[in-house]
């Protein structure tokens, strides 16, 4: 990867993280669009400089943890079966999923559907969403663990699968997106140690590939740090469904350009 595309990508990786979007499905597509070859270091890439953009959280919300203490041992129930079913997949997510054009855009529209579902319910009435972070008990804390476990999916989006998860549950949206941003700080940050340890051998003695990846973590961190802020103030005053419309759209460009 040359500079730009190395900027590109870090910038993708920043802006759509905490979306409900998929930030895995904009890399990969965007990586296609830029012609980058499928390697195995572009996936290390990927998962890395997701690193970057829970630096920008752990940047804005230090003191919310330090005050709440409680909720650490809430992360770590949420944490515990994302880690069990992404270390029992592990070679399946880098060997399958990221290589299918298909299974992203079905899970793209699988999960935008749901959005557009889920709003459709709140405005009937259906479901309420009055609860804050300190109402989370350990059990749907360990729920939404679960639920966040389908993000080894690229295009079903760690961050969506949390926030429609907690929203189901009767959460506020921006309680709900302000969650899914603290659980991704051990669950991104246990995912790029994991795979920098089986994929050191990339790194090593190669001071190409380890500038790639400083510059892409950076960016990444920058673009979040905007990205993050935003999304909380958008949720409060609108709904998942653009974004759901969004998923929907892009899995049928996918499916007609890609596939």
């Amino acid at each position: 990867m040359n500079i730009l595309q190395t900027l590109i990508l870090g910038f993708v990786e920043g802006i759509t993280e905490f979306l409900p979007i998929s930030s895995t499905a904009h890399l990969i597509i965007t990586s296609e669009i830029l012609g980058i070859t499928q390697t195995e270091f572009l996936k290390l890439f990927h998962v890395v400089i997701q690193s970057g953009a829970i630096l920008s959280v752990i940047f804005l919300y230090f003191n919310y943890l330090v005050k709440n203490k409680d909720v650490l041992l809430k992360l770590l129930a949420s944490f515990l079966p994302t880690a069990v079913i992404g270390l029992l997949f592990f070679n399946i997510i880098k060997d399958v999923f990221f290589e299918s054009f298909t299974i992203i855009a079905v899970a793209l529209f699988t999960i935008g559907l749901l959005f557009i579902y889920v709003e459709k319910k709140i405005k009937k009435g259906k479901l309420k969403l009055n609860k804050n972070i300190s109402d989370l008990s350990y059990f749907q804390a360990a729920l939404v663990g679960f639920f966040q476990a389908f993000a080894i999916i690229p295009g079903v989006s760690r961050a969506g699968a949390v926030i429609v998860a907690m929203m189901i549950l009767g959460f506020k949206r921006d309680e709900s997106a302000t969650y899914s941003f603290l659980l991704a700080v051990p669950t991104i940050g246990a995912a790029s140690l994991f795979d920098l340890y089986k994929n050191f051998n990339l790194l090593s003695g190669n001071a190409a590939n380890i500038q790639t990846l400083v510059i892409g973590f950076f960016v990444a961190f920058i673009s979040a740090f905007f990205a993050v802020k935003w999304l909380i103030s958008y949720l409060k005053k609108n709904s998942l469904e653009a974004f759901g419309y969004y998923r929907i759209a892009l899995a049928i460009i996918l499916l007609l350009f890609f596939i």
